[in-house]
């Protein structure tokens, strides 16, 4: 896979009770089920070089594991506190920053691009300029799906040496602000990372400041977050977190050491580049199916179901690992549903081409589901959907008699 695919397979979707706080949820993932030898099995049979996964309920962490190594053909066995890459479900931490900004009236859901680019008045494309929040959040701006040109100019960003992460993106908006919509803003949906990328950098615009300060600041430090980072886990030189796995023609797996193709480019943050152990995972996941129910507060819990309530159908049958099924799309999240359960999840998948995780949430349920490994592609995808099914099962609120949770 070349340094572009990867930056085209990541535009693919706990409160502060034990589930929230990093060292009591170690303790309350101790005290809870372990999935570890429930995930073993997956690693085999869809050639996965670690998996790792967790349930939420009520705002706890009921079950965790983690099994498998770092780098494929190495026994560097994972843990519970391991960032995995995320990718695109870190579009969900950039819609909750937008929707701080709008309760703290920084921002309205109706501000358009336009109003914040006034400088651009002159070059920017007039259906772009009357585009809205909403729609940028919601993949209904009329901004494409990822072209060649939008990844090739994003891979160019390299070159720019003398700018900082925010004059980056606005570098690039710059760029593309000309350029013709694919659709009218409002009427149909196209999963754009530009869209999302356009976001982080109104959202610098407005704080003067970065979007990985902005998401370390009101994302991270909140939840007490101490895995949670931006670009690739592992540190240079270093096998201290799961590397990323291309798989190659042949079907064998490459790591990818820490580096500048280790995870998509910085410019590409808004749109996907956290990376977070499983237990920090299940922790935003759980915060997120309580909506509002427990701290930390952030936002209104109307805000929060807001985020949840989807605003376009999303016909995208057969969908590359790491974009939205069929269902609908939110602000920063999607909805599913999934053969094993009678309720949808509002859900999201991410990749960069070499990881993937998925979250969902049933939050008339209170209860959250986070997953991911360290290789992308078909088998990756299939293996957490299929584990999705057996923890639904054994954890749900409708579980599987004589298993989980009564």
């Amino acid at each position: 896979m070349r340094r572009r695919d990867i930056v085209a397979a990541a535009a693919l979707l706990v409160p502060a009770t034990a589930a929230g706080i990093p060292g009591s949820a170690r303790a309350a993932a101790a005290a809870s089920a372990s999935l570890d030898a429930a995930l073993r099995p997956y690693l085999a049979r869809y050639d996965l070089p670690a998996l790792a996964a967790a349930v939420a309920a009520d705002g706890n962490v009921i079950a965790a594991g983690a099994a498998g190594t770092r780098r494929s053909g190495f026994e560097i066995p994972v843990t519970l506190d391991d960032a995995f890459a995320i990718g695109s479900d870190t579009k969900a931490m950039t819609a909750l920053i937008a929707a701080m900004f709008v309760e703290q009236g920084l921002l309205a859901w109706n501000t358009t691009v336009g109003s914040q680019y006034p400088e651009l008045a002159g070059t920017m494309n007039a259906e772009l300029a009357g585009v809205t929040l909403v729609q940028l959040l919601s993949h209904t701006s009329g901004l494409p799906s990822d072209t060649d040109e939008f990844i090739r100019e994003v891979y160019s960003s390299y070159a720019e040496t003398d700018l900082n992460l925010d004059e980056l993106r606005y570098w690039l908006v710059k760029k593309r602000c000309g350029l013709p919509l694919k659709s009218r803003p409002g009427t149909e949906f196209a999963y754009s990372n530009m869209g999302y990328i356009l976001l982080g950098s109104i959202l610098e615009r407005r704080a003067k400041s970065t979007w990985e300060e902005l998401i370390v600041e009101r994302v991270f430090t909140p939840f007490g977050f101490r895995t949670a980072g931006l670009g690739p886990g592992a540190r240079l030189g270093r096998i201290d977190a799961p590397l990323g796995h291309l798989v190659l023609a042949d079907g064998s797996l490459k790591p990818m050491l820490a580096g500048p193709n280790g995870d998509a480019p910085e410019i590409f943050g808004p749109a996907g580049t956290v990376h977070i152990s499983i237990l920090e995972f299940a922790a935003w996941a759980g915060w997120n199916a309580g909506e509002g129910k427990r701290g930390p507060h952030l936002v209104n819990s109307e805000t929060i179901r807001k985020l949840h309530t989807p605003v376009i159908a999303v016909p995208v049958p057969g969908a590359a690992p790491g974009t939205p099924v069929a269902g609908g799309y939110a602000l920063g999240w999607g909805r599913a549903t999934m053969a094993f359960s009678a309720e949808p999840f509002i859900q999201h998948s991410g990749s960069n081409g070499m990881n993937l995780a998925l979250i969902m949430l049933q939050p008339r349920h209170d209860f959250a589901i986070v997953m991911a490994t360290n290789v992308g592609g078909a088998k990756a995808d299939a293996a957490l959907r299929a584990l999705a099914a057996e923890l639904y099962g054994r954890f749900g609120p409708a579980p599987t008699a004589g298993n989980g949770r009564q």
